[in-house]
């Protein structure tokens, strides 16, 4: 029988914390893409646009793996922040959609946004739990008596 090799890392792509990135950028583009065939007013559009291209530069960093390479950041840290200031404006601009007297494209979007926004909410718990039970790198925490 020959022995099978245990991978050192899960890829990223077949993460649960990579499901939900991917799932939070598909939210947002199509969010934009209603917000853009219904002609919402430009800070809708600029700020779904803004979430789009950061969620992909975090989708690029981790599966390239540069938060291993760029080690002078604390990226969970700068992901966790990115994922809660997100939360904060796709429900702002998702609820101000949703008011009466826009149309129904807008309020798809408006609904797609607040999608969005809770897929930001379940990211930033995924990754604040990993920091909490799984610490790793140099900001792990040691026992006093290990450093003596």
């Amino acid at each position: 029988m020959m022995p099978t090799l245990k991978p050192k890392h899960r890829p990223f792509c077949f993460s649960v914390k990579g499901h939900v990135k991917i799932l939070r950028l598909a939210l947002s583009v199509t969010s934009m893409t209603f917000f853009i065939i219904g002609q919402a007013p430009e800070p809708y559009i600029v700020i779904t646009g803004f979430e789009v291209t950061v969620i992909f530069f975090f989708i690029i960093l981790y599966i390239l793996r540069l938060d291993r390479l760029i080690a002078c950041l604390f990226w969970p840290l700068l992901d966790i922040l990115n994922s809660v200031i997100a939360a904060i404006f796709m429900v702002i601009i998702s609820v101000l959609a949703l008011l009466p007297e826009t149309t129904r494209v807008i309020a798809l979007g408006g609904v797609f946004g607040l999608l969005a926004g809770v897929c930001c909410i379940a990211d930033g718990v995924l990754i604040y739990r990993k920091l909490l039970f799984n610490p790793s790198g140099p900001y792990q925490k040691q026992a006093i008596h290990d450093k003596i």
